[in-house]
């Protein structure tokens, strides 16, 4: 895009500032415009943190001033190129939100009373250390707890806790991605898919959440780039959301019948013979599933493929049709589209069909198998495993795995979760199972995101179960209320990191550096922590983590202070510069040389880009030689030093994926050998809200919780006053036929009632939704209990927690959102007066007996609310939640599994401990 100027030439508006000028960026003020006022610029590249695709950004700091005044795309991050979503710009808004926590706070009252008074880093610090460290020395090494939501960084908690030697890692996927994960893991060894959309030919994708949540912006570009050049998109989706009016096909389906769809597509394959015969027999371990599941049957790869015709005979496009209430018609078109992309079929679940229903692994695997079809796993335009296109490289001085293994995070019930069962550990405290001396929750607010929040509130207000808890937050939250310390850790420009992350063929890695700090250091000053940069005492984990490891073990004696010296002068303590310059200089490929060529160290090289790109393309990783590998006859699996690395293929050994047969695995003999025979092939389980099990008459509905706007970040959107005035509430979506058969119209309150309890939001009726189904997005309805203590006033109401007894519950809203004075003028422009409603506190804790996913999606009942009813009422039973959640472990089967192991050892765990720990 470009214009005329009366100056002459014409002027490229897609033009970014070239980096010869970030050190003096001169540019008009446009708040003075008509007149001309320049502004000098220092420009400093980091990450954002509003999300998890590590987005480019350039911080625009005033150099008179000495005040970031905005934010914008970085044209050298490979991800995001240049470009960002709402949220990146709206960054500003947290830096500068004048209800932000300044300093470290410490409680001066009971737990969740609202009293804090203002406490010393050295105070926290010493606090912590003093607990830690006893737990260590007395071998109670399971009290100690990290918490985390989005983690923002690669590696680095990982080394600290394990420097501590604890199994003590805890984190949110088991609400966001754990049903994804196990499916995708069964089937290749990996546990999250790369779509290479900017060059597939058709795009499948299950639910929006991934292309308008976390990858947002770098995932949109390329799905139009690819729509630009003639590529079909698809979503399955009950709702119609944004990515979804985006398509070339929607395909409605009934929450929970995805994987009937997707096998009718497979039929429609293999029945028309349009799949990669070559690629399945080479690459599917069809032998292993003949020889365990059909003994008597020909081993022939013909008699494979009659038995999957025979398999999946039943899924016929009417019968799916019958299930979903998808048309018949569209399934058709979609497996014809399918089959005519070949290897250039590009698809992607994570969150809602395989994170809402019981079973919604098998939707995982269900769309896994139409990759193996088309023979489109690892090729241009197809999907790739993730691990192929994310970089992590490893840090100095790295500490062995941690020999303990801790069962309040990995409880012996699930042994194929993925990953830690956090949301069990309010019940699991209460079973006595243990309890906690020191826990962190950080960027995490589990009283709000989690279901059960009461169940949370009750546990965090118990000091008996948690002894000291630490919310490490740069915003307030709802769990921060029942902390013993709230810690004001940098925003994303506050803050260093290194994150990368799959958003097309390729590896890339981004650094995140706390803008004010580099401001100051170009400037010839001397920081020696980033707090001291930051506003108030905002400070990073980073630093803090090395800090507290130095005051747990002072004299070295444990062992710990070793892993938090300088890898260049033993003996003195880490700092950012030594920690990233042996980063920068050891553990990424090519940047030492990318580095030189510019004149510069690698490190300098970072802190000037904010990214560098390490490879492009990479395709057919599992066809890579291997060389000087043993070969079992028998097995025909390569090893290593006792360590599987390839299969012996015709024409030789290639690396193969990282599964048991190092084959795509359509049948897992994991899953048999544990127990789960029935399940061990991609299969249609029926969901917990399936159709035939609730009455419409009775008002009753599947609830999809699942889904946000793409201008909401999480928990952490609070702040940011521009995303706000975007979207701020959440009402129910319902179809006008269910409307009209209940009576209902739109801006009507109603009563959804849950197993547990019942929520009041407001209805909107919209064809964009099911009939049979309501949604209600779960991103808003922010509470505080407290005025000054909380989520900040544009998006939260005040609120007030009634405890009727028995563990029965009320929160109700005393105030909505309304303007306020603050150093921000717009604070008093706030044109919006309802927060949303906290749909999850009234919902029960669905765990998925294999994956340990939670089973978002709901059985309600909907109706007129009620004459005592208020707008944003929130009622629940801490009591029959966990009556709910004890229901829910008799689908379990326990370790000890097959040799006595606690989990399939091939199977992923993050933070993975030592080999011995894996035996019960």
């Amino acid at each position: 895009m470009s214009h005329e100027s009366k100056a002459g030439p014409k002027l490229d508006l897609k033009a970014y500032p070239p980096p010869d000028q970030w050190d003096d960026f001169i540019e008009n003020d446009p708040a003075a415009w008509p007149r001309k006022k320049p502004r000098h610029y220092s420009l400093v590249p980091t990450v954002c943190f509003n999300c998890e695709a590590a987005c480019g950004l350039l911080a625009y700091v005033d150099k008179e001033t000495g005040k970031i005044r905005k934010f914008e795309g970085n044209p050298y991050n490979p991800g995001s190129r240049g470009r960002t979503c709402a949220k990146g710009p709206a960054t500003i808004n947290q830096v500068d939100d004048p209800e932000r926590i300044l300093f470290p706070l410490k409680r001066a009252g009971k737990r969740g009373e609202g009293k804090w008074a203002r406490t010393t880093w050295d105070e926290v610090l010493d606090d912590f250390a003093k607990t830690i460290r006893a737990a260590i020395v007395e071998g109670r090494q399971a009290e100690v707890m990290y918490h985390v939501g989005r983690p923002g960084e690669d590696g680095y908690v990982e080394r600290v806790l394990q420097a501590w030697g604890l199994d003590a890692h805890n984190s949110h996927t088991n609400v966001c991605s754990s049903g994804a994960r196990l499916g995708y893991d069964l089937w290749m060894g990996y546990d999250r898919p790369s779509p290479d959309y900017a060059n597939a030919k058709f795009i499948l994708l299950l639910s929006s959440h991934l292309e308008t949540g976390h990858y947002f912006n770098p995932h949109a570009q390329r799905i139009v780039e690819a729509q630009e050049k003639g590529a079909t998109l698809a979503v399955v989706d009950p709702r119609l959301s944004n990515t979804a009016s985006r398509a070339d096909l929607w395909l409605p389906t009934y929450p929970g019948t995805e994987a009937a769809v997707l096998f009718a597509i497979a039929k429609i394959l293999l029945d028309r013979n349009q799949f990669d015969r070559a690629f399945v027999e080479r690459w599917v371990n069809w032998e292993e599933f003949l020889a365990a599941e059909r003994p008597a049957a020909p081993r022939t790869f013909d008699g494979f493929i009659a038995t999957l015709k025979e398999i999946y005979a039943p899924f016929t496009p009417e019968f799916a049709s019958k299930e979903s209430g998808c048309p018949a018609d569209r399934i058709e078109r979609t497996a014809l589209g399918i089959a005519e992309a070949g290897p250039r079929f590009a698809a992607h679940v994570w969150r809602n069909a395989t994170a809402g229903n019981l079973g919604g692994w098998q939707v995982a695997r269900a769309l896994f198998l139409l990759n193996v079809l088309t023979g489109s796993v690892g090729t241009e335009g197809g999907t790739l495993p993730n691990a192929w296109n994310k970089f992590v490289p490893v840090p100095p001085l790295k500490p062995p795995p941690q020999k303990v293994w801790s069962e309040l995070l990995w409880p012996r019930e699930y042994p194929f979760a993925h990953h830690e069962m956090s949301i069990l550990l309010p019940y699991l405290l209460k079973e006595g199972r243990g309890r906690l001396a020191a826990y962190f929750t950080r960027a995490y607010n589990p009283v709000w995101t989690n279901p059960d929040g009461f169940s949370w509130i009750e546990m965090l207000k118990d000091e008996a179960k948690v002894g000291l808890h630490a919310a490490m937050t740069p915003v307030w939250n709802e769990t921060a209320i029942f902390a013993d310390y709230v810690l004001p850790m940098g925003l994303g420009p506050e803050r260093h990191d290194t994150m990368s992350f799959e958003t097309h063929s390729g590896e890339w890695l981004a650094f995140r550096q706390p803008v004010l700090r580099v401001v100051k250091e170009r400037k010839g000053k001397r920081v020696e922590l980033t707090r001291d940069a930051n506003p108030g005492e905002v400070w990073e984990e980073d630093e803090f983590w090395i800090e507290l490891s130095w005051r747990i073990d002072p004299d070295g004696s444990l062992g710990i202070r070793k892993w938090f010296e300088s890898p260049y002068e033993p003996g003195t303590k880490m700092t950012m510069e030594t920690y990233y310059r042996w980063l920068f200089e050891n553990s990424v490929p090519g940047l030492p040389e990318k580095a030189k060529a510019a004149g510069l160290s690698p490190l300098e090289y970072m802190r000037k880009f904010s990214a560098v790109e390490i490879s492009t393309a990479k395709y057919s990783l599992h066809e890579w030689p291997v060389v000087g590998a043993a070969v079992d006859p028998a097995t025909r699996i390569a090893s290593r030093e006792g360590k599987a690395c390839g299969l012996e293929q015709p024409g030789g050994v290639v690396a193969g994926f990282p599964t048991p047969s190092r084959k795509l695995e359509f049948y897992s003999s994991t899953l048999a050998a544990w127990g789960w025979k029935d399940q061990a092939i991609p299969g249609y389980l029926k969901s917990h809200v399936r159709p035939e099990a609730l009455d419409p008459a009775k008002g009753e509905f599947t609830l999809l919780p699942t889904f946000r706007l793409p201008t909401q970040i999480h928990t952490r959107s609070g702040n940011a006053k521009w995303l706000w005035e975007l979207g701020n509430t959440n009402p129910l979506l319902m179809h006008p036929r269910d409307a009209k058969r209940l009576g209902l119209k739109t801006g009507e309150l109603v009563r959804v009632s849950t197993e547990t309890g019942h929520f009041v939001p407001r209805l909107v009726v919209t064809e964009g939704i099911l009939p049979g189904i309501v949604g209600c997005s779960h991103h808003f309805g922010r509470w505080r209990l407290h005025e000054g203590a909380g989520p900040d006033r544009w998006s939260s109401a005040l609120a007030s927690i009634e405890d009727q007894g028995g563990g029965k519950y009320r929160l109700r809203y005393a105030q909505g959102v309304r303007p306020f004075e603050s150093a921000d003028p717009d604070s008093r422009r706030v044109a919006w007066s309802e927060a949303g409603v906290h749909q999850n506190l009234a919902f029960p804790t669905h765990p998925d007996p294999l994956s340990g996913m939670h089973c978002w999606h709901q059985a309600v009942r909907v109706e007129k609310a009620r004459p005592d009813d208020r707008y944003g009422d929130v009622a629940a039973d801490t009591a029959k939640s966990y009556e709910i959640f004890r229901e829910w472990l008799k689908l379990t089967k326990p370790a000890p599994g097959p040799g006595g192991m606690r989990r399939p050892f091939w199977l992923a765990r993050p933070f993975r401990p030592a080999p011995e720990t894996f035996k019960v």
